[in-house]
């Protein structure tokens, strides 16, 4: 019965059947696996040490740590942070104690460590200081958020890339050549068809791989595979977009960063793609709201109200109408003079408030709504700014007398900032020129 269960399966997908099977044949990852880079000459030399493979699907993590054991000799474990537990982990690490009294030595590989829990993170340390294993954790998420510090202590990150269109076009080559159910199949495309097919991989060798693969069974021998054929087999496709992973994060980041570069094409691209990948279109109206008060502030305060007026078109009417308001506002924001004065100052205010002690309203600024109060003159010396020459109140002072000089706001030379500078500029010269200043000039 056991003979019947270690027999190869009938059946393995492509991209499965196209596992490389020597360094050389690992196609990317040429920063990290190139001639004379670190990681490669650790294997050429059987150096293997533990490590923490990160990146997105299908760039070759789980590949890579098979080979890894391939070419060290050892055996190879692996676990899914998604089904197993403590006494997998357990169970592992005995019949990796079982091989070493034989003197053999194991891998053990966590594929999407970063859901094991601290508890379960901290199950492998004491085998991985003593040698035990030799541990390979697989991860799409930041190793520095996701995983333990001491984990991470004794375990080198290596970062794995998406792979390149020029890249996806040899893995496709590769799988031609080498594959018989594929080079018997003898796939004919048109070039925009191929175009769209190696796009929308995603940098995803696996995905590409599933998609050829479909196309093999959807067409007869030597069939031109066109346009239409293609988006048709793409059209179930979703893209990646991890709505709590690095990708979403990434996304947003590079909209933000755009918006603030003044790059309307890149902003609206980031937003598309956010969008394409299934993000809640509110989600990323909350977040441009944020980016006219953050980025854009005074300089045009018009982007704050079209950003409010976006998402309430999105909020009233969905998709599509919603949508193409929240890319007027991206463009709007892109386009804007830029100013973070208002950020800054309230940065600035707030840690000045949190660090200073707690002022008391300065008599002038209280509020007397009764007899008593204004009978002790609280109130009594505030200055009515209407009445005032310019309905303003020369040498007047709003803060308490212990901070009466601090600026926080400092408008930008930009926008409509500038204008803003000036008169407060002008303010402050009839202030100095006041004599009937509420305190002495500090």
């Amino acid at each position: 019965m056991a003979g019947l269960f270690d027999a190869e399966p009938i059946f393995q997908p492509l991209a499965e059947r196209m596992r490389p099977k020597s360094l050389d044949e690992v196609m990317g990852q040429s920063h990290i696996l190139g001639e004379g880079k670190a990681l490669r000459k650790a294997i050429e030399r059987d150096m293997l040490h533990s490590m923490i493979l990160w990146g997105p699907p299908g760039v070759g993590k789980t590949t890579l740590a098979r080979l890894f054991a391939q070419l060290s000799g050892c055996r190879f474990e692996s676990l899914s942070a998604v089904l197993s537990g403590v006494k997998d982990i357990r169970d592992a690490v005995s019949r990796a104690q079982q091989a070493l009294a034989q003197g053999e030595k194991s891998i053990l590989f966590v594929d999407e460590v970063h859901r094991f829990n601290k508890g379960q993170q901290d199950a492998f340390l004491p085998y991985v200081e003593d040698g035990t294993i030799i541990f390979i954790g697989a991860t799409t998420e930041n190793p520095s958020f996701e995983l333990n510090n001491a984990l991470l202590s004794r375990a080198r990150v290596y970062r794995l890339k998406s792979l390149t269109v020029d890249e996806l076009a040899q893995v496709y080559n590769r799988a031609v050549e080498q594959d018989e159910n594929l080079h018997q199949a003898a796939l004919n495309f048109e070039p925009d068809a191929f175009a769209l097919l190696l796009a929308s991989a995603d940098g995803d060798a696996r995905k590409l791989l599933g998609f050829i693969e479909v196309l093999s069974d959807l067409i007869d021998d030597h069939s031109l595979i066109n346009l239409s054929l293609v988006s048709e087999v793409l059209a179930q496709s979703v893209r990646r977009f991890d709505k709590g992973g690095d990708l979403f994060y990434d996304q947003i980041s590079a909209m933000h960063k755009s918006m603030r570069g003044s790059s309307p094409d890149g902003a609206l691209y980031w937003m598309c793609r956010m969008l394409d990948g299934g993000c809640d279109p509110l989600y990323i109206a909350r977040r441009l709201v944020r980016m006219a008060s953050e980025d854009v502030g005074n300089a045009d305060p018009r982007a704050l109200e079209i950003c409010m007026n976006a998402w309430q078109v999105q909020e009233r009417l969905g998709s599509p109408e919603g949508e193409l308001a929240l890319a007027q506002a991206v463009i709007y924001l892109a386009s804007a003079p830029k100013s973070n004065a208002v950020y800054q100052a309230f940065n600035e205010c707030m840690a000045q408030v949190k660090a200073a002690p707690a002022y008391d309203v300065p008599e002038h600024l209280r509020n007397a709504p009764t007899t008593l109060m204004k009978d002790m003159g609280i109130g009594k010396e505030y200055r009515y700014a209407h009445s005032e020459p310019n309905a303003y109140a020369a040498g007047e002072v709003y803060l308490p007398e212990a901070i009466q000089s601090e600026q926080f706001y400092q408008p930008v030379n930009r926008g409509l900032e500038i204008k803003i500078s000036e008169k407060l500029e002008q303010l402050r010269q009839w202030d100095q020129q006041s004599q009937q200043k509420r305190y002495e000039d500090s």
